[in-house]
């Protein structure tokens, strides 16, 4: 096929693009609308392709339900509700974690009648990573986690 005469008009596909077809084509496989013969075949068809119109063929005789399947622009967005609880409630466990530790922690020192508090160690090490917890959920950094 000679790409002299329709070269001015097509569009080259980008590794972003050739990845996210390769994912549907694999989704695909995943939910069994393909079988792993045909879902090779179809992964090399994508990973060849040069131009964004050899990629739509892949998967168009698959089911699109909502999606952006076969034309060309941005990748689509996540549609789905933020279901996560809020950030300071993973705090408030991971708080209550390291109280819990701390408590059994000590009255096994306590028991164990040491000379020297070990626990502190141990603590030491709970209370840095709840400090930095609690940095990452002032900052905002839970949504940066997908």
């Amino acid at each position: 096929m000679s790409t002299e005469s329709t070269g001015a008009s097509r569009v080259r596909a980008s590794d972003a693009e050739r990845e996210e077809y390769a994912r549907l084509v694999r989704e695909a496989v995943t939910e069994g609308r393909l079988s792993l013969s045909e879902g090779d075949e179809r992964l090399a068809t994508v990973y060849a392709a040069v131009y964004r119109d050899e990629l739509a063929p892949t998967v168009s005789d698959l089911p699109r339900q909502g999606s952006t399947w076969g034309r060309p622009g941005p990748r689509r967005t996540r549609e789905e509700p933020d279901n996560r609880p809020p950030a300071w409630v993973g705090f408030g466990r991971h708080a209550s974690f390291v109280l819990v530790v701390a408590a059994i922690l000590i009255t096994i020192w306590a028991v164990s009648s040491a000379h020297f508090f070990w626990p502190a160690i141990p603590l030491a090490f709970l209370a840095i990573g709840l400090f930095k917890h609690g940095m990452w959920t002032r900052w905002g950094g839970r949504r940066s986690w997908r």
